[in-house]
């Protein structure tokens, strides 16, 4: 059982020859429920204090939590994007790996056709100069048979 300042207060104690000073008796419960009162009051402090710092704490703990979340978040987002620029610059070195084929391989078949065009171009100069080796040829020997012909006509003016 609990004793109260009131149960100090109200305490009444029998009295016998040659018993205690009363009034020395009254001064002391008086005192005694004082100091309780001052105790009890100061309990009472105490209990809401930490009845505020587990609240404090429940409060620091749920930020520490959320910041922990936040934190993986944070890392498996940063995971992602590494991941994910990683895989966009593999993509873009094949691609300009396929784009610099492709530019080989077109300047390659241009060459190839260069090679075709001068090989052609030569096959027609040297048609050209049979043609006009011919040509010339064929002159001369026109002029060959004219003057075959005017020797043997004499001069008809």
């Amino acid at each position: 059982m609990r004793i109260t300042p009131l149960d100090i207060q109200q305490k009444q104690f029998s009295t016998r020859f040659r018993g205690f000073d009363m009034e020395e008796v009254d001064s002391f419960l008086e005192l005694i429920r004082e100091e309780m009162e001052e105790l009890l009051r100061e309990n009472a402090n105490l209990r809401e204090e930490a009845r505020r710092y587990e609240k404090q704490l429940k409060e620091y703990k749920n930020i520490e939590t959320t910041l922990k979340d936040t934190l993986v978040s944070t890392q498996q987002m940063v995971e992602e994007y590494r991941n994910t620029a990683k895989k966009e610059a593999e993509l873009i070195i094949k691609e300009t790996e396929l784009k610099a084929d492709d530019m080989l391989r077109e300047a390659q078949e241009k060459v190839i056709k260069i090679h075709e065009d001068i090989t052609d171009l030569k096959g027609v100069r040297r048609h050209f100069k049979e043609e006009l080796t011919r040509l010339i040829e064929s002159h001369l020997r026109m002029m060959e048979f004219d003057k075959e012909r005017e020797a043997e006509t004499p001069n008809e003016i």
